[in-house]
């Protein structure tokens, strides 16, 4: 049995009587086409007669647009896999962008890919807009570049750039956790870094930890710093480097959860206990966090309200055809638990 072949255009055209840039016109919702009423009824009776669909790509070719969004993450597929924090942050975008009929491509930017690479993949693809996660310093040249060209929203922060962004004040947060050591008590209060200092974040958040030691009269110790990388390996990596030490810390702060569970695992292989011989404090409030044993005392970031505000903002720019001046700022808070010795429930 021969198959029956599908409706096209042409044939659209030739039940309607009018040309197939007209039925173009009307089944892609090109509203600035003059076309008188009746043309376009007679165009959509013949379309329903025929059970003719027009071609996605066509439709966002005719509209000037992909409806498509690029998620860049400045990090390798493998840490993106690791990443407990993004999914809250994916959840919050896409709840955006849906309402907008828009579509997320996901698109892991690994440190050592020239950035050139990301735009011509991008400019192929036709996106209409931009969030970059995580940017480093190096970024804002390339990012100002093509946010000339197309709108770049930052979840995060690059000191002297125009584009719009969203973030928390990193700095303050990290102050926040290691203060809370230091009020427990402790005077060798480590580091582990979420991220090198190649990244904002990560820089702002060692800068916030120097800080509150600094309020407590305490001098920096370079030995007491190490730095994770986004995964739970380079957080045990990084704790078996300041147990290690001659005169190991009694409490670390971890700049990240997720590199806060390999480092928990390391305390114990060491045969330690957390928090009675060494305090533990996290940053991000993943969900998982709240269920370890013990569980983790962390400075909590809004995940779904960050990707939720960078959606807002990027629609934003696309609807109105100009960038936002918004920088936005959210705000972050400790949730105590029991992992730094304070006494806080699960």
């Amino acid at each position: 049995m021969m198959r029956r072949r599908s409706p096209t255009a042409e044939d659209v055209a030739r039940l309607a009587g009018v040309s197939r840039t007209t039925v173009s016109l009307v089944l892609n919702g090109v509203s600035d086409a003059r076309i008188r009423p009746e043309t376009r009824q007679r165009v959509l009776e013949a379309a329903a007669r025929l059970n003719y669909r027009p071609h996605a790509g066509a439709r966002h070719l005719v509209r000037g647009r992909s409806e498509v969004i690029a998620f860049v993450m400045r990090q390798t597929p493998d840490q993106v896999f690791a990443d407990a924090f993004l999914p809250e942050v994916l959840r919050g975008l896409s709840d955006v962008l849906r309402e907008a009929n828009l579509h997320l491509l996901l698109f892991p930017l690994a440190p050592d890919r020239a950035p050139e690479e990301t735009i011509r993949l991008l400019q192929e693809r036709r996106v209409d807009g931009m969030v970059l996660s995580g940017p480093r310093f190096e970024d804002r040249e390339w990012l100002e570049r093509w946010g000339q060209e197309t709108p770049v929203v930052l979840l995060g922060h690059l000191a002297n750039s125009a584009l719009p962004s969203v973030d928390v004040d990193n700095g303050q947060a990290a102050a926040m956790a290691t203060r809370h050591l230091l009020r427990l008590g402790h005077r060798r209060v480590g580091l582990i870094t979420n991220a090198p200092l190649s990244y904002t974040a990560s820089y702002e958040r060692w800068l916030g930890y120097r800080q509150a030691l600094e309020e407590a009269g305490l001098p920096y110790d370079e030995a007491l710093v190490a730095f994770g990388a986004f995964t739970p390996a380079s957080g045990a990596a990084a704790m078996e480097q300041l147990l290690k030490l001659p005169d190991p810390p009694t409490a670390v702060f971890v700049a990240s959860d997720v590199v806060a569970f390999g480092a928990l695992q390391v305390i114990r292989r060491h045969g330690l206990r957390v928090p009675q011989d060494l305090a533990l404090v996290g940053f991000d409030d993943v969900p998982l966090s709240a269920y370890l044993d013990p569980p983790l005392t962390t400075v909590h970031l809004p995940a779904e309200d960050l990707g939720r505000a960078a959606g807002q903002l990027l629609l934003q720019w696309i609807q109105e055809g100009r960038p936002p001046t918004s920088t936005i700022r959210l705000a972050t808070g400790l949730v105590i638990r029991q992992s730094c010795g304070a006494g806080g429930g699960a």
